[in-house]
């Protein structure tokens, strides 16, 4: 099986299980959008015994999220579901929280639109949505770094940074509770479900 590896992995895993530690305190099944090669799964998974993590993404990424899991023998990470947004139903599972990391800045903007009205759709009430990545605040880039990122995601065809305030209005039945800063010009967005 081929175990893919991530380099930005080992800069933000710790940062973002400290913030998991705190918000998915309660929670006890996740369903991860996008586990990429499976890092984040595994890890987390190992350091918050209490829940059950469920992998999903597109079938290409399988392997190597399989493999990861493999590996770990970790009894609480599930293998991974087919799911993209906007082709694939929402998981037929009860997850009382959702992660995603760097996937909105990959989707397309109508995509990133979906998902954001999928979780708020799925979550039960008071369920948690932990999403991290690159964000643009009130529409603008919040570093050099980050403007010079969006232009190479766009010029491979993916859809760019998001603005945190175009996640808001997208979000309609989430409530933004935390907007924490991270390592790298990153953020980790909170969600709340409500009703």
């Amino acid at each position: 099986m081929s175990k893919d590896s991530s380099p930005s992995f080992e800069k933000n895993k710790q940062p973002i299980l400290d913030q998991l530690k705190v918000h998915f305190k309660t929670s006890r099944r996740v369903l991860e959008i996008g586990s990429g090669t499976g890092q984040h799964a595994v890890f987390f998974a190992k350091n918050l015994p209490h829940l059950v993590w469920h992998t999903s993404d597109v079938p290409e990424n399988h392997a190597s999220i399989n493999a990861w899991i493999s590996e770990s023998q970790l009894e609480n990470v599930v293998p991974p579901l087919e799911f993209t947004i906007g082709r694939n139903p929402w998981p037929a599972i009860q997850a009382d929280a959702v992660f995603t990391a760097n996937t909105a800045h990959i989707m397309q903007p109508t995509e990133v639109q979906q998902m954001m009205e999928l979780v708020a759709a799925n979550l039960p009430e008071n369920g948690i949505f932990c999403q991290y990545g690159a964000m643009k605040v009130d529409g603008e880039f919040t570093s050099e770094s980050n403007r010079d990122f969006d232009q190479s995601l766009k010029s491979k065809g993916f859809g760019g940074i998001r603005s945190i305030e175009e996640l808001i209005s997208w979000g309609q039945g989430l409530q933004l509770v935390e907007k924490i800063s991270m390592p790298t010009n990153n953020f980790l967005l909170v969600w709340k479900a409500v009703r």
